[in-house]
């Protein structure tokens, strides 16, 4: 399965310069765990709500006066969408993320977060058993194997 059959394509956005109660009401409204921060609309960092959470708890500061870009990741880690979910998950594993937004030719066209993963994990799992009983069928010349005969 590719990122593109499991990411989701609303992607909530917020400006950097707006403040984190802008932000947070927009992942409440949209019923998300993230929105992507942009800077002159390309995607500059990603503001989790873990890191709402941070700031509610470090900060003695109003969420009002909180700008978005203090609290926000501003090291953006992507994915294409043409790659698979298995290579997603790797990314997600090796960057310690748990949401990529999808970027094609620098703009973001959705974005798989392992709530995705875990939402399709039956069709994946699908897939893989596929893969494996079609290799059980296969020559063995094709899987490098030459029989003692040739």
């Amino acid at each position: 399965m590719l990122v593109r059959e499991a990411m989701t394509t609303d992607v909530v956005t917020v400006p950097a310069d707006a403040p984190l109660q802008r932000a947070v009401g927009r992942m409440l409204r949209e019923g998300v765990g993230s929105v992507v921060v942009t800077r002159d609309g390309d995607p500059a960092g990603i503001l989790t709500e873990t890191d709402t959470l941070k700031a509610g708890y470090l900060s003695e500061r109003p969420f009002t006066e909180i700008p978005v870009t203090k609290v926000a990741s501003d090291s953006l880690v992507t994915i294409p969408p043409g790659v698979t979910v298995r290579t997603a998950v790797g990314r997600m594993r090796d960057n310690e993320v748990k949401k990529l937004p999808v970027v094609e030719d620098m703009e973001i066209v959705g974005i798989i977060t392992v709530t995705d993963v875990v939402r399709h994990h039956e069709a994946l799992v699908d897939e893989a058993v596929q893969v494996a009983e079609g290799r059980q069928d296969w020559p063995p010349e094709s899987r490098g194997w030459r029989s003692d005969d040739s």
